[in-house]
């Protein structure tokens, strides 16, 4: 039986065949619509300081670095600004990245155009990625458009130029978004880069400061050109339906940090992961860390950040839902507190925590289970006997199978479960010990330890 519908339109009417009709208002949808590349499905990222990677400071300098982080297990090269920095209200003596003064041109303390081309053809060539830091929320007060453009941006209620308000960034200036050619225009930027050195993608400064509708159709623009990898300094799901591949997970930076501090436990944990797992949409993917530029220059150094629980931490953001970030100098034990607005070089040499990430990223590039979005497998809680101390997953898919089991607590547990998705067989990742899960399995993990239990036999 063919079902009509009339719809009265003005003074005409329609007639839509039912079974033609184009959606069932009750049938659930994927909420993410934007396409992952299929490159990013198992990938790390890797965050570069390119003023304080070196001692030259330059993108010829840190090329030489690129095949010790191909070895580390480094997928995506994230680059600060790259652009000239403002030098009207600089802040410091080198000046903030973010104070863009010109967005097609590159900063020359970092070299040319061209050794940018090379960098980002050097990391092609060992099939990595690189992504460039976007500031389109504000420029720096020399910044030309402030002359042609001026209307561009907002103003402060004497009609003058103004930093983001509320904000204490007296070195630059606040775009107004209401404007369509300045959308047009940072439109454009964006592809430029894309067009003319074949980058592969963003990481957006402050991204929901600016409208979610620019970001949608800037996608859109991009990925016409060629598939890219869009990252949000932000936490909000719309971000993720049109525009964002990747957010940041700071509420589990945060609560991680509370463990250190006595704030919380590893029932704290469990709250994080019950809020954002339900509340997350499937596919949109969280950026998880232990540092960051942000982090590491305005709140401690990631040892008096996390204090003893440190590798724990690591251990969790590399094998919870999401993609692991690396700060640069991390993998070298960095234990200082960079200068944000002048030069201060990183130290490198071998360090325990270069090691631990360079196992965790091999680790996700061959399980599956730990890959990103819809490629890896869910993160499901497995119920212990010491809920206030030992946090326990399991995560599978296809064949791939983690159980990862961590002691937030500062004594050694021994503790059971209460759950059927962890039973089988494993191998101990980091020791290669063989461990049988039955039911009846108690397992003792040392104070501020962990166990990555992985099984390549899962049903």
């Amino acid at each position: 039986m063919k079902v009509f519908i009339q719809i009265t339109i003005g003074l005409g009417m329609l007639l839509i065949s039912g079974s033609t009709w184009a959606s069932d208002p009750y049938q659930p949808k994927p909420y993410v619509e934007v396409k992952h590349p299929e490159w990013s499905k198992s990938a790390t990222i890797y965050e570069v300081n390119v003023r304080q990677y070196t001692k030259e400071g330059t993108f010829n300098a840190f090329a030489e670095h690129l095949p010790r982080l191909k070895k580390l297990g480094v997928d995506i090269i994230w680059l600060m600004p790259i652009h000239p920095i403002g030098e009207k209200n600089r802040k410091g003596d080198k000046g903030s990245y973010y104070a863009v003064k010109d967005y097609k041109a590159v900063n020359p303390e970092f070299g040319t155009l061209d050794d940018l081309k090379s960098l980002v053809k050097q990391a092609h060539d060992m099939n990595m990625y690189v992504i460039l830091d976007w500031v389109a929320n504000h420029s720096a007060w020399d910044n030309p458009l402030t002359e042609t453009h001026p209307h561009w941006y907002t103003k402060d209620h004497n009609g003058n130029f103004q930093p983001t308000p509320w904000w204490d960034w007296s070195d630059i200036i606040d775009f107004d978004y209401n404007n369509p050619e300045l959308r047009k225009y940072m439109t454009e930027a964006l592809k430029y880069w894309v067009l003319e050195a074949d980058i592969d993608g963003y990481r957006a400064d402050v991204a929901g400061f600016i409208p979610t509708d620019f970001w949608d159709h800037a996608r859109k623009e991009l990925d016409a050109i060629k598939p890219v990898f869009m990252l949000a300094e932000w936490d909000a799901r719309d971000l993720h339906k049109n525009a964002f591949d990747m957010s940041y997970a700071w509420a589990l930076h945060d609560t991680l940090v509370d463990v250190n501090e006595g704030h919380t436990d590893a029932q704290g944990v469990y709250s994080h992961f019950a809020h954002a797992l339900s509340a997350w949409p499937d596919n949109a993917i969280k950026m998880n860390f232990v540092d960051n530029h942000d982090k590491n220059s305005w709140e401690k150094t990631m040892f008096e950040r996390f204090g003893p629980y440190l590798n724990a931490s690591i251990v969790l953001t590399a094998t919870a839902e999401g993609m692991p970030l690396l700060y640069s100098g991390q993998e070298a034990g960095l234990d200082k507190v960079l200068s944000f607005f002048g030069k201060d070089e990183i130290e490198w040499k071998p360090h325990p925590i270069g090691d631990l990430y360079q196992q965790l990223f091999a680790l996700k590039h061959k399980n599956q289970a730990l890959w990103n979005g819809s490629w890896g497998g869910k993160m499901i809680p497995v119920p212990n006997s010491t809920p206030k101390a030992i946090f326990s997953f399991a995560r599978q898919k296809q064949q791939d199978k983690v159980f990862v089991v961590i002691n937030f607590s500062d004594k050694p547990q021994t503790t059971e479960f209460n759950e059927t998705i962890q039973l089988g067989k494993y191998t101990e990742y980091f020791t290669q010990q063989i461990v049988n899960i039955t039911p009846k399995t108690e397992i003792t993990i040392p104070a501020y330890g962990y166990k990555v239990l992985v099984s390549n036999n899962a049903k």
